[in-house]
């Protein structure tokens, strides 16, 4: 892979970023606009420094598709530690009353939604998850960055060596990340989970990658067909 292929890359990624950043802080959207539908109901969890409304293309496609779209307002910019993201995205959980949730996340979200799935209390309600470019297992260039709120992706941190040891939730995740990924150049591969690698770079514009969007499409399908089996079983 050459070195001006990764540049550009990053630069489109970065373009990415700031686009959906800025229309993020200008939209009038609000949390109950996307909480209708007859589908499988799913919960999305942005990433660091990222409102929910990041990921207002996701959401709009799966609501759109008859999803019922929950989103975690009291996350806010996700700067929060992961264990109280977690306590969170639970309260939303048990507010909601939501069953067979399928978790969308996004980087530092694939860690709040693996805690939840672990270790939460409303962990029963989450069928599975796709979390997209999550440092699973950390970032070698935390330890070089400023603050806590990003020196907490080192590989070392005690919450991340915790969640290495919840194996059992990895067959419900399906872990999409790029080739490339400028923030976590150790991948996103997670043991036992589903592992989607796609032939691109970045760690934001794969969010609107078509096969990313398969692959949240394929496991909100998953999941209807299966709890559809399991009533007919009971």
């Amino acid at each position: 892979m050459s070195g001006i292929r990764r540049a550009a890359w990053w630069a489109l990624d970065y373009a990415y970023a700031l686009w959906w950043q800025l229309r993020a802080r200008v939209t009038r959207a609000v949390p109950t606009a996307f909480s209708d539908g007859d589908g499988t109901p799913v919960l999305v969890i942005p990433g660091v420094y990222e409102s929910w409304r990041f990921l207002l293309p996701l959401i709009r496609e799966l609501h759109g598709a008859g999803h019922p779209v929950l989103v975690v307002d009291p996350l806010g910019s996700n700067r929060v530690p992961v264990a109280e993201g977690a306590r969170r995205v639970d309260a939303a959980l048990a507010a909601a009353g939501a069953e067979e949730v399928v978790i969308v996340a996004h980087s530092k979200g694939g860690l709040v939604g693996k805690h939840v799935m672990a270790f939460g209390r409303e962990a029963p309600r989450v069928r599975s998850m796709v979390a997209i470019a999550s440092p699973f297992g950390g970032s070698r260039y935390a330890r070089l960055l400023p603050g806590r709120t990003l020196r907490a992706f080192s590989p070392r941190d005690e919450t991340l060596l915790r969640l290495a040891t919840a194996a059992a939730v990895n067959a419900r995740i399906v872990s999409v990340y790029a080739a490339f990924d400028p923030h976590i150049p150790e991948g996103s591969e997670l043991p036992g989970a589903r592992n989607v690698r796609l032939d691109t770079g970045g760690h934001f514009r794969i969010l609107a990658h078509p096969r990313t969007l398969a692959e949240v499409r394929r496991e909100v399908a998953r999941a209807a067909r299966e709890g559809t089996h399991q009533e007919e079983a009971s």
